[in-house]
């Protein structure tokens, strides 16, 4: 029995060391986001972190001769809670430019080989039951990036992975990049926890993998920008929307002429329009480098806070496999079901754009082809040609040469250049590239706008209206989901912003008493006094006559009457009593006041009472201008102000 009892003790501890040590070679991974980024509410193709996971354990894939033993395979596949909108490098095999790395290789040490479209088979390297796995970085030969495939709307995976457990004493790294997500399906919280975009991280297949803290969270969702629009030379929203009349030239050579090179002036910028970011990394350049020659973006881990993502310029295949067998070895960077050339590289960078709708006919609008002196220090756009979207366009192809310069407002070093944008039906788009940005520091992006137009009232020119502009970020787009480009994209989210009006001229003139009772008389004369030697544009127009008051006996006050048209140079001229030319009626029995409102600028207005007949007594006084005197100004009209 004795002997029994030492036996079952010996078994029972040979039990726990085989328990344990088998305990120890389990197979598994944690995973890993880092620090997610912001990404913002209107983008539709925004890169999300990287998770990376830590693989443990397992028993490495032995070298066995003469017949080679291969890497187990496995199934990797990644899920978001939104539309994954990484894009797609062949359309009919849904082939992404998503990727998956093993054991971090270096660019730069020439050890990043792809294996593209896959599976890719490999060999394993241990000689011995406790040697260590395969480093996928150092063994020459051997692939260790993997192109993935789109498997569903918000889901990318990788089949066929070989992962050569690391055993008890290395570590296995598998980083998962190159995933951009649709920010603008989740919106932004109405609370103060931030939206997540979140991911889920499934590995089956040959091997059992354990996966701890398979869900991770890989991007927080906030608004993007702001856009405000600033009256003239300021950055104060006061003023806005900006009333010029109809009937006053504005910038009128450049009505007409879009390359005079010169003219408009600083005091006449319409507009001073301002696009801020709302955290520091909201506005980015495409690609270091820029996209005329591209600088890698190829370490692994590294944020570049570039619209590009992981990017390489140039691929090494996986041209040789260990052991006896190679048939299953990828051989080659490109081919003509998975090309990695584009995996990672924007179409361009960070686009903001204007639009300006309602733009009345007559009108010539002008931008300023770089950023004005309002802007943040470091930070930088340039004026680029694109379609009514803004993409089709980017630098530095693209880019928009000025047409006109402006001197004085805003204008850096006294000058700035402008150039006209294409209007269709009073629709049109600005459109700037983001060349320079401080991911330390929130960034401010302004631009002036100079409104051109001939007066021209006889005609209606310009016409009668209010103008609004709409700033998001571009290119806009309604492909939720993943497609071959462009590359970044954005939701349009805007809402209209007032921009400035065209009014009709007027002149309202107030005669504060006239009276046709008791034996007395007024007679009214209205001169327009547009035709002069100064070159003033000639205006021609109605005037409308308001009566305030009463007739003989109690009776109401006339209802107004409209002249007949009152040309450059001419008066309308009548009396209470028995009327007057352009068709005026006679006003019987009213004593009051009257408002006369004429549709020109330059009117002036003489009144006088008398006896009828004007045989005894006169007495004479100038109508009151009622329009912009000063501070005075009741109708919100500006009109020629004289003293008395």
């Amino acid at each position: 029995m004795a002997d029994f009892r030492k036996l079952f003790f010996a078994l029972s501890a040979a039990a726990f060391f085989i328990g344990s040590a088998n305990a120890q070679q389990a197979f598994t991974c944690t995973s890993n986001a880092g620090v997610p980024p912001l990404v913002r509410s209107q983008g539709l193709t925004e890169s999300v972190g990287d998770v990376v996971l830590n693989c443990t354990g397992g028993v490495p894939t032995p070298l066995t001769t003469p017949t080679a033993t291969v890497v187990p395979q496995n199934n990797v596949q990644i899920f978001l809670n939104t539309n994954v909108t990484s894009r797609l490098l062949n359309t009919t095999t849904n082939l992404s430019e998503a990727l998956l790395m093993i054991d971090e290789p270096s660019a730069a040490l020439g050890q990043q080989r792809v294996c593209t479209p896959g599976p890719c088979s490999i060999f394993g390297q241990a000689a011995t039951p406790n040697a260590a796995g395969i480093n996928y970085a150092t063994t020459a030969g051997i692939p260790n990036v993997f192109q993935g495939t789109q498997a569903a709307p918000n889901s990318i995976s990788w089949l066929g992975v070989p992962i050569d457990p690391p055993g008890s004493t290395g570590v296995r790294i598998v980083r998962i990049t190159n995933i951009r997500a649709n920010a603008n399906q989740l919106g932004v919280s109405s609370t103060l926890i931030p939206t997540q975009i979140v991911m889920f991280i499934s590995v089956t297949g040959n091997s059992q993998v354990a996966i701890n803290n398979p869900q991770q969270t890989v991007a927080y969702i906030q608004n993007g920008l702001t856009f405000a629009v600033f009256a003239g030379n300021t950055t104060s929203t006061t003023g806005v929307p900006v009333g010029l009349q109809q009937c006053v030239n504005n910038n009128s050579a450049q009505s007409t002429d879009n390359t005079s090179g010169t003219g408009l002036t600083g005091t006449k910028q319409t507009l001073n329009l301002s696009f801020t970011e709302l955290f520091a990394t909201a506005f980015k350049i495409a690609v270091l480098g820029g996209k005329a020659t591209p600088a890698a973006q190829n370490a692994p881990g590294t944020s570049y806070n570039t619209e590009s993502a992981f990017y390489s310029p140039t691929w090494t295949g996986a041209t040789s496999c260990s052991g006896s067998a190679t048939a299953n070895c990828y051989t080659g960077a490109a081919n003509a079901t998975g090309n990695l050339t584009g995996a990672g590289l924007a179409d361009s960078g960070t686009k903001l754009i204007a639009r300006f709708n309602n733009v009345p006919a007559g009108i010539v609008l002008y931008v300023s082809v770089s950023q004005n002196t309002t802007s943040s220090a470091g930070a930088a756009a340039s004026l680029i040609s694109t379609d009514i979207n803004g993409a089709n366009g980017s630098l530095p192809n693209s880019v928009v040469a000025p047409t006109n310069t402006a001197t004085g407002g805003l204008a850096a070093g006294g000058t700035a250049g402008y150039a006209p944008v294409t209007l269709n039906n009073g629709t049109g788009v600005a459109v700037w590239e983001v060349s320079a940005a401080n991911s330390q520091a929130i960034d401010v992006l302004r631009f002036g706008m100079y409104v051109a137009f001939t007066a021209n009232p006889a005609a209606n020119l310009p016409g009668l209206g209010a103008s609004t502009i709409n700033g998001t970020f571009a290119p806009l787009s309604t492909v939720t989901t993943a497609s071959a480009g462009p590359i970044p994209r954005f939701a349009d989210t805007s809402t209209a912003t007032a921009g400035f009006t065209i009014t009709a001229c007027s002149t309202n003139i107030l005669f504060p008493f006239i009276t046709n009772q008791a034996g007395f008389d007024s007679g009214v004369v209205i001169s327009n006094t547009s035709a002069d030697p100064f070159g003033t544009s000639a205006q021609a127009g109605p005037c409308t006559l308001y009566y305030y008051g009463g007739t003989t006996g109690g009776g109401a006050a006339p209802a107004a009457q409209k002249s007949g048209v009152v040309n450059a140079g001419t008066q309308l001229i009548w009396t209470m009593s028995t009327g007057g030319n352009l068709g005026i009626a006679a006003t019987p029995g009213f004593q009051g006041y009257m408002i006369a409102s004429c549709n020109f600028q330059y009117a002036h207005g003489f009144a006088f009472i008398s006896d009828v007949g004007a045989n005894k007594v006169s007495e004479a006084y100038l109508g009151l201008i009622m329009d912009a005197n000063g501070n005075f100004n009741r109708t919100g009209n500006q009109a020629e102000t004289l003293s008395h």
